[in-house]
């Protein structure tokens, strides 16, 4: 066994569809992210030591992710008015749609600027193609986000679908989600693995379909919205690359 591959129980069969998260599988969370604040900071007029805010930050996130991580579904926009009227609320200031907008517009732009792809992304997923395994992404993302991000990086010719939790009004590790991209790509669960970053959004919810898992760890880069939550699911494979993938497949297949 590789190095950068993990076999854990539960792993047999050949695997003909493969399905990708998004935010800390393909691209990763290490990157230079966000930024909206600052604007948020000015235009609003706090006055207050850049570790305070930070940790007001911190906060108002944690307190609407506990809250939006346990929803079925839920828009992130929604998600980030919460985390902004929280932070504003620490500080005495109320929520002015204008200022969430450009905020929103802020994040976006910051998103595409500065989210990396990983080396190994464009590869892996020409790779899987070449081998005739159907190849799709699944992310719990807006449509607003999503397809930009993709266009930015030329993307989207990779994969055979894609499904957003706008799209299939499901959040990951809600069932529903999953089911909507089997369905879509008219392939059963046992015959398809789903790579993602998260224990509880991704291997979770992918074993709740009867999916096997693979992990991908970044060291020192925490999964998003996960805050106050206890997970206890094992990954079928934990790799530390996404061309990691392309072995777990192979030897998969060739049984």
């Amino acid at each position: 066994m590789r190095e950068d591959v993990q076999a854990l129980p539960g792993d047999g069969g050949p695997i003909e569809a493969v399905f990708f998260d998004l935010g800390g599988t393909l691209f990763s969370y290490g990157g230079r992210l966000g930024g909206g604040i600052k604007g948020v900071v000015q235009a609003v007029g706090i006055e207050a030591a850049p570790e305070d805010i930070g940790r007001a930050w911190r906060g108002a996130a944690d307190r609407a992710g506990e809250f939006y991580g346990r929803q079925s579904y839920f828009l992130h926009r929604d998600l980030f008015r919460s985390t902004l009227a929280h932070f504003l609320e620490h500080f005495g200031h109320g929520l002015d749609e204008a200022v969430f907008a450009a905020f929103h517009e802020r994040q976006l732009q910051g998103l595409l600027e500065h989210m990396p792809l990983r080396e190994d992304c464009r590869g892996t997923l020409t790779a899987l193609r070449e081998r005739g395994l159907y190849v799709a992404l699944v992310s719990n993302i807006d449509d607003d986000y999503l397809y930009p991000l993709l266009d930015r990086h030329d993307l989207l010719s990779l994969f055979d679908h894609c499904t957003s939790s706008e799209e299939a009004r499901s959040c990951k590790p809600d069932p529903e989600i999953f089911r909507h991209a089997l369905g879509k790509a008219q392939r059963g669960p046992e015959s398809a693995l789903f790579v993602g970053d998260s224990l509880h959004h991704d291997v979770a919810g992918a074993h709740r379909v009867g999916m096997r898992s693979a992990r991908i760890v970044e060291d020192g880069v925490a999964t998003p919205l996960t805050h106050g939550l206890e997970v206890v699911a094992e990954p079928t494979f934990e790799v530390r690359s996404l061309q990691a993938l392309i072995g777990i497949i192979d030897d998969a297949n060739a049984r």
